[in-house]
């Protein structure tokens, strides 16, 4: 890459298994999944299974009008701003010293940052017949003006937590909030990369945000064959296991302060890690609508290697994408194989996924700052619920149990239905 080295020196996270890095990094090494089975009623069981952070309170320690203002931040982005307030605080950025319009912001919502329809059950209960066969418009009218919370679009919106938090921190500097399918995170890591090199901006912060267990998200996803059964409960997801049948959703908030590593230097911040190298492609299977095409990962691996000079032999381990689902975690497989050669059963591989449950844009960051801490420690992190994979891959390095490794770079890696793909290779500071 080149220009300036970009640096990450401040790490956040909001996630089911826990409400900070200790908490949820305590998790991971103690092999404890965030799910959990959540009831509530009037949804099929299956559904019940749910990676839930559970209550906090916003900080009350803001602006009078802001705070006013936060009563408008849909659940995903609440989980981001506490995300972003723990990497701002790990960072010990002095905003005072760093002018506002050189600080860059860029907010991974994806695409189900709010959706659902309980704000307007009173109304269609009101306007509906006992047998709810028959719809009253004017009641449903009526009723919604009086029942029905008018901010509802506004907690809707995809950039529902990009203007809260630019007003909070005053960045003002390149910015942007992203909507797209997983890779929302590392896109949103790649675009404050790029700030930083190109000399728009000295700092970043990237932000990913998620709430993934509405019912509407649900259906929509269990519609599209993605979600598990759950027949093994908590234990349900399963990447790259020979039985895998899906993922199971959760909700969450993780983000990253980036700088530049003069500026990092000059300031005497500590330097977690820098990212070296970044790829992204498209990889289109003409007649497949939203299935995932073969070796969807394999361009932006090799783009992230280029990127950074390195090959996989440089490599520590690959943080996977790990979507649990067959055809899924088939393709990714087949692209570390594709990229790697012979190599391919050298390289330790873990899917994350399984503490937390998918955060959608969240993920991608969490799993950067999970994959940062295992690497100071010298290890990989075991993949949750694993017990064999398919035959062609049984040569592939994939532990259910935490395992010793060497060096300081890994490889993380995501991919979205329909072809999306994202790479991060990261140097870890040890």
């Amino acid at each position: 890459m080149s220009g300036r080295e970009v640096v990450i020196t401040g790490m956040g996270m909001m996630t089911p298994a826990g409400k900070d890095i200790h908490k949820s990094w305590e998790s991971l090494k103690d092999k404890r999944t965030g799910i959990s089975r959540n009831a509530a009623e009037g949804i099929p069981d299956v559904f019940l299974f749910r990676g839930v952070v559970g209550d906090f309170q916003l900080p009350r320690e803001m602006p009078r009008k802001l705070f006013s203002q936060s009563k408008f931040l849909n659940r995903g982005s609440t989980l981001g701003f506490m995300a972003s307030l723990e990497a701002m605080s790990h960072a010990g950025l002095p905003l005072e010293d760093i002018e506002p319009g050189r600080r860059a912001l860029y907010v991974g919502s994806g695409d189900f940052t709010m959706v659902g329809c309980e704000f307007m059950y009173p109304a269609v209960r009101d306007a509906v017949d006992k047998h709810f066969r028959e719809l009253d418009y004017h009641k449903l009218n009526t009723s919604t003006l009086n029942k029905v919370n008018p901010f509802f679009l506004l907690e809707s919106l995809s950039n529902n937590l990009f203007s809260f938090l630019s007003a909070y921190f005053e960045f003002m500097g390149p910015n942007t909030s992203l909507a797209s399918l997983s890779p929302c995170g590392a896109n949103a890591i790649e675009l404050s990369v790029r700030s930083i090199k190109q000399g728009h901006a000295d700092v970043a912060l990237a932000v990913g945000c998620g709430n993934w267990i509405t019912e509407v998200v649900l259906y929509e996803l269990a519609g599209l064959g993605l979600l598990s059964k759950c027949r093994r409960g908590v234990n349900s997801y399963r990447p790259f296991d020979k039985e895998r049948d899906g993922f199971i959703t959760g909700e969450g908030g993780a983000a990253l302060v980036l700088e530049a590593s003069d500026h990092a230097e000059k300031r005497g911040a500590e330097i977690l890690a820098s990212v070296k190298g970044i790829g992204n492609s498209i990889e289109f299977n003409p007649g497949s609508g939203l299935s995932v095409p073969p070796h969807v990962n394999s361009e932006s691996i090799k783009g992230a290697l280029k990127e950074a000079g390195a090959d996989m032999s440089d490599i520590a381990f690959i943080c996977s994408h790990g979507s649990g689902t067959g055809k899924g975690d088939r393709t990714e497989l087949e692209s570390v194989v594709d990229v790697s050669g012979e190599k391919a059963s050298d390289i330790p591989i873990c899917g994350l996924k399984p503490y937390t449950g998918h955060l959608g844009a969240a993920s991608d960051i969490a799993e950067v700052i999970f994959s940062v801490l295992a690497l100071k420690e010298q290890f990989v992190p075991a993949t949750l619920n694993f017990n064999g994979a398919d035959r062609e891959f049984r040569a592939l390095r994939i532990m259910n149990e935490h395992q010793p490794c060497s060096g300081d770079r890994f490889l993380s890696i995501s991919y979205g239905i329909g072809g999306q793909s994202s790479s991060l290779l990261i140097e870890v500071n040890r």
